[in-house]
């Protein structure tokens, strides 16, 4: 949606402007009527909050000439006034779809918005209160935005949930189409989060890491099943195609904004190795991204402990010692110290999805 906000008060423009950028409006000010029209005549907005009283052409007449104009009459437009009889003016005369008085709440102009153009995101209605005396708009302001941002943050959390549950269900289905079980991709992010507790805490509050974790092998959706399911080694042009899933996943999530930056570097880079011999860049050591270090772990320990269609899984405690083995070689050093440190809380993942 597109509003225009019109008032010669650059303050009181900048508190109307915040209002509406909380709920994601797109958003054009002007300081007098005659600006106000330049751009209408541009880009038609979808609604006009419009203070009545400013130098030059009053609120009243812009309201006039936009309704007078066929191509702009369906513009809703919301008057704002401290005087009541200019309200009762606009309400015989300038054709005005709504008027506030001042001082208003917040949540009322965002309610007024909404019923007019069906554009905003719905809000509660403005909570209970005196509104006598312009002193009284500011309280307002900083009462209702702070519930606004309260409820945009709930919103953000009922988002980055269904994400969340998108995305398991996403990596669920993939695994499930590789190996047979629904439980690998699930674990290998627990077993992930549990290692970066011990190697990088900050990767913990990284939603872009946890969806790496998760989706790390998203590019095998471009691998044959008879190479994902083949019982046997796969030769050296499988093997080939194989590792071209780190790149196709890195392709197919590019456009993903929750997953840029570590998620990303996740899915390219946690089937290279510490010394190097690893796909698709061969690089080595501290080159390879931290969150990617850390992954290889997790992913290793989980594929040694699982059924494969070449193998059985091995026992947890032999699972260990090759991730021991492997330090300085395939993994990060500080990472199998992690693993060490972390050994007890991974078993209870373990144990808590065992396929």
């Amino acid at each position: 949606m597109r509003l225009l906000i019109v008032d010669d008060d650059d303050a009181f423009r900048a508190l109307l402007r915040t209002t509406f950028e909380v709920v994601d409006v797109e958003v054009e000010e002007a300081s007098s009527a005659e600006a106000a029209l330049s751009i209408v005549e541009l880009r038609r907005p979808d609604a006009i909050v419009l203070d009545v009283s400013m130098p030059g052409m009053g609120g009243l007449e812009l309201c006039r000439r936009v309704k007078a104009d066929p191509a702009t009459q369906a513009v809703a437009i919301v008057l704002l006034s401290g005087s009541v009889s200019d309200l009762a003016v606009a309400g015989e005369s300038a054709a005005a779809d709504a008027y506030l008085r001042k001082p208003f709440s917040p949540l009322e102009l965002l309610d007024v918005v909404e019923r007019l153009t069906g554009s905003v995101a719905a809000v509660p209605p403005p909570l209970s209160g005196e509104r006598e005396g312009d002193e009284q708009q500011l309280l307002l302001y900083a009462r209702d935005l702070r519930h606004l941002l309260e409820i945009e943050r709930g919103q953000r959390a009922l988002l980055q949930n269904a994400y969340q549950e998108t995305v398991a269900a996403l990596a669920s289905a993939l695994e499930s189409k590789d190996t047979g079980t629904r439980a690998h991709s699930q674990r290998v992010q627990r077993y992930a989060l549990e290692l970066a507790r011990a190697v990088s805490p900050d990767l913990i509050d990284d939603p872009s890491a946890e969806y790496g974790f998760l989706l790390h092998d998203v590019g095998k959706i471009g691998i044959p099943d008879r190479i994902l399911q083949k019982p046997g080694p796969l030769n050296e042009g499988e093997t080939r195609l194989m590792r071209t899933h780190t790149l196709l996943g890195e392709q197919v999530l590019g456009g993903v904004a929750f997953l840029r930056g570590e998620g990303l570097r996740i899915v390219r880079s946690h089937h290279e190795r510490w010394d190097g011999r690893g796909y698709p860049d061969g690089i080595a050591g501290t080159d390879i991204p931290l969150s990617a270090r850390i992954f290889a772990v997790a992913d290793a320990l989980d594929a040694m402990t699982s059924d494969r269609p070449y193998r059985p899984a091995l026992s947890w405690a032999t699972a260990g010692k090759e991730v021991l083995a492997q330090s300085a070689a395939q993994f990060d050093p500080g990472v199998v110290r992690a693993f060490v440190e972390r050994e007890d809380a991974l078993r209870l993942v373990r144990s808590e999805l065992a396929a």
